[in-house]
């Protein structure tokens, strides 16, 4: 199994964290050294990550998420109760679809080649990330009990798409404090070790300029 990824890549730190989870070894593969033709012959749109498994190569997070579900049960990512299920897919998908997609590196290049300064970008992202952790705190709100991590007590599909998005909230210098429910649960991941070694500067990868 190859995961072909880069240290500071969202998508590809929720996969780790899954992989970590149910204890699956793999050759991590950093997309920086292939360069951008070779790695195109290996996933067309270029993003990460991809996972190549039996011959076969998967890209998008959510699909690789879900394949390492099915193929490797032991450790479930998704609660086996059905409406526990739905809404840890959904609260994934807010994450995925929506705050990730708005604004993820290349979006934020597109705005400024388009005009748009330095502040708008800024503006841009702390806007659709603010927008998208107020839903989040509220459905984390509705929940039947309040369990520590955010669909059950063990972390699982939810919280390996919420740590890695609060940490590039962070990067990108939005404000958290009004989303406690949020920072508690993240707090409580980054304290476990298929969390912290998921992160980007556990990766071989990661420059030390960045340290």
């Amino acid at each position: 199994m190859k995961l072909y990824t880069r240290w500071q890549n969202s998508a590809g730190e929720r996969v780790r964290i899954a992989l970590n989870l149910k204890g699956l070894d793999y050759d991590y593969v950093s997309v920086g050294s292939l360069g951008a033709q070779a790695y195109a012959a290996i996933n067309p749109q270029g993003l990460m990550p991809a996972l190549e498994l039996d011959g076969q190569v998967f890209t998008q997070s959510v699909a690789i998420l879900d394949l390492l579900e099915m193929r490797f049960p032991g450790y479930p990512l998704l609660p086996a109760d059905p409406t526990r299920r739905a809404l840890s897919i959904a609260f994934g998908a807010v994450i995925a679809s929506e705050m990730h997609a708005l604004t993820v590196n290349r979006v934020r290049k597109y705005l400024a080649g388009h005009g748009i300064d330095e502040g708008g970008v800024t503006q841009w992202v702390q806007h659709w990330q603010s927008e998208g952790f107020m839903a989040l705190e509220t459905l984390l709100a509705r929940r039947e009990r309040a369990w520590a991590y955010c669909y059950g007590e063990a972390p699982g599909w939810a919280d390996l798409h919420l740590a890695p998005q609060v940490a590039a909230a962070r990067r990108l210098g939005v404000a958290l404090e009004q989303f406690p429910l949020v920072v508690a649960i993240v707090e409580r991941c980054e304290s476990l070790p298929a969390f912290i070694a998921a992160r980007p500067e556990a990766q071989p990868d990661f420059p030390k300029s960045a340290g």
